[in-house]
């Protein structure tokens, strides 16, 4: 995770520097930014710590709460209600995630077992939940490139110390090129490009929509299967996709009335 964060913040710093010019921000804005990278380092250590005790179907059940514990952190922090419309579309969506997650396997649901390690991810779900509104709340004007260089910065040294004299251990030379290779991917792609997104459309979307976004989480990964002929589709997931893009259109909806009263 310290190598993920800090070659995501070299990759961006050329583009950061080369559009804004390299300035250190006042203290007031680094602590921001040191306090918002927190959610993000908490929830990654939760979910590998996690998978060491429990399963990834009871880690995917426990993430599609994750756009409810945004809406309710939203209203504490920033105040941003969430209407009828809105409540309804998270409730719908998460629904449709749990379906798609369960294999409409509802027994499968109700006989989940939770131990240990859902527990501590549901407490990285819980801190991921911070993160939207506190980016919401934190910026202040500051191009959104420059506040992701600056979240994956300090993030980095949150978990270089966090990592303590284990990192110096690390036979660094021994780990095989695929797990660099892997890590160099999820800098790029889940890492440095997710988060610049999340932070541009929080905001503008507000928290909670942006964070609603994550229920179509799972139906991606259902057409990357089937596309590359991982495994083929089973008319099963059809009633969980369908509440999903239901949800979606419930929060869109709900969000156009806002910006239409507002004006």
């Amino acid at each position: 995770m310290f190598l993920r964060f800090l070659l995501a913040s070299a990759l961006f710093a050329p583009y950061v520097i080369v559009r804004h010019g390299f300035k250190i921000p006042p203290l007031k804005r680094i602590v921001g930014y040191g306090v918002l990278s927190i959610p993000l380092v908490v929830f990654f250590w939760c979910m590998f710590e996690s998978l060491r005790y429990t399963s990834v179907l009871n880690t995917g059940a426990l993430y599609t709460t994750v756009p409810a514990i945004t809406a309710i952190l939203a209203l504490l922090i920033n105040g941003e209600a969430s209407g009828k419309m809105r409540s309804m579309g998270l409730f719908v969506g998460t629904l449709g995630a749990l379906w798609i997650v369960f294999r409409g396997n509802i027994d499968a649901f109700i006989n989940l077992n939770l131990n240990y390690g859902d527990l501590v991810f549901f407490l990285g779900c819980f801190f991921l939940g911070f993160y939207n509104p506190l980016v919401k709340k934190f910026h202040q004007g500051e191009p959104s490139e420059e506040m992701t260089f600056w979240v994956l910065l300090l993030g980095s040294l949150w978990l270089l110390i966090g990592s303590g004299k284990g990192i110096v251990d690390i036979d660094w030379f021994e780990i095989e090129r695929p797990v660099y290779s892997g890590i160099a991917y999820l800098a790029v792609f889940s890492t440095l490009i997710t988060f610049f997104l999340l932070h541009y459309c929080t905001v503008r979307l507000g928290a909670t929509k942006t964070s609603a976004y994550g229920f179509l989480t799972p139906v991606f990964v259902v057409l990357l299967s089937v596309l590359l002929g991982m495994e083929e589709f089973e008319a099963v997931l059809a009633p969980g996709l369908f509440m999903i893009v239901v949800a979606m259109l419930m929060i869109q909806r709900d969000s156009r009335k806002r910006v239409e009263i507002n004006a």
